[in-house]
């Protein structure tokens, strides 16, 4: 039997920079420098009005090809995570085979999972390939929130950006993924949403949680997820650790969804953990949704943080709820 293996990883972010100061100067009653000390985020990558998640995820997976000179007759499966899609249909990862020019006998498919789909992702490409239907998945990860958001909108617009990311799984003699996770708590999806788009009529869609201040078509109820999140999480981490047979000091980094500075530093705390156990990527990207925990991973690879031969443990957690994780065993670093 083969298992999955996390290959190279290939980040694109657009263009457009939007930062704190230029948001301080088109808003001058927000406070950006309290709000930086919340969030942890100094700017964030903007999609053009053209630039959809297909496109963003296209350009991340060319420069996986052109960076490790992969051959890309030899993908096998797309699985493609957003929830910014193209089209309510065809699937965006159809699109995505044909732009890239992956062989038609590739299989392909969306899933619709934010900030807990790179582990959705990683478990379903290591049932893909421990089945025998697949030994190389590209993997990408794109989303582009913006287009959600109004351009008043203090409480979500200085906190999401846009982004994707292409990451390889390959198969590996062994494990290299153990321990996976996962949790759903269909309660809270009304903390977070975007109702508009799909087939439920306006009138009858999931209202927010509280009272919606802003414009935006996306609403985030902030207090609550934090809420739910430092009480799941650390849950899930002694979960994930008794199933995978390791104890809290064969850890070596705990790579989390890079939400805001804020609940990560509740979550660390609440985890009794340093701070260089947790690494941070935020401030020149914001959150990306599904993205963050790849563009963590390719900023620490960019960086030399990641040891050779090193343990890690992976979580995501979210809109949803949704929440999942697992233990890394980084065999690419050895």
């Amino acid at each position: 039997m083969k298992y999955a293996a996390i290959g190279p990883i290939a980040v694109y972010l657009p263009e457009k920079i939007e930062t704190n100061a230029q948001l301080q100067e088109e808003n001058p009653s927000w406070d950006m420098n309290f709000i930086y000390t919340k969030t942890g985020i100094s700017q964030r990558h903007i999609a053009e009005e053209d630039q959809c998640a297909s496109d963003l995820g296209v350009l991340a997976a060319e420069k996986l090809f052109a960076e490790n000179n992969i051959d890309r007759s030899s993908v096998d499966f797309l699985l493609f995570c957003t929830q910014t899609p193209d089209y309510p249909l065809p699937t965006t990862a159809c699109l995505v085979q044909d732009r890239l020019g992956l062989p038609t006998n590739c299989g392909a498919l969306d899933f619709n999972l934010g900030c807990s789909g790179f582990i959705y992702g990683l478990a379903l490409a290591d049932g893909l390939i421990r089945s025998g239907v697949a030994k190389r998945v590209l993997f990408i990860t794109a989303e582009t929130y913006s287009k959600y958001i109004a351009p008043d909108d203090r409480s979500i617009r200085t906190i999401f950006g846009d982004g994707a990311a292409a990451t390889l799984i390959e198969a590996n003699d062994w494990p290299t993924l153990s321990g996976f996770q996962f949790g759903t708590d269909g309660s809270g999806a009304d903390t977070l949403l975007a109702t508009e788009g799909g087939a439920r009529r306006e009138c009858d869609a999931i209202q927010p949680r509280h009272r919606k201040r802003w414009k935006s078509k996306l609403y985030m109820d902030g207090p609550s997820l934090i809420n739910f999140t430092v009480g799941a999480i650390p849950q899930l981490v002694e979960n994930i650790l008794s199933v995978a047979n390791k104890t809290k000091e064969e850890i070596d980094l705990y790579l989390f969804h890079q939400a805001t500075k804020k609940m990560l530093d509740q979550l660390r705390e609440r985890l009794d953990l340093q701070e260089e156990e947790m690494p941070l990527a935020l401030e020149n990207y914001g959150n990306t949704v599904s993205a963050t925990i790849p563009i963590l991973i390719h900023d620490l690879r960019q960086k030399e943080q990641l040891q050779p031969n090193a343990t890690h443990l992976l979580v995501g957690f979210g809109v949803g709820w949704s929440w999942g994780g697992c233990v890394w065993h980084d065999v690419r670093c050895s």
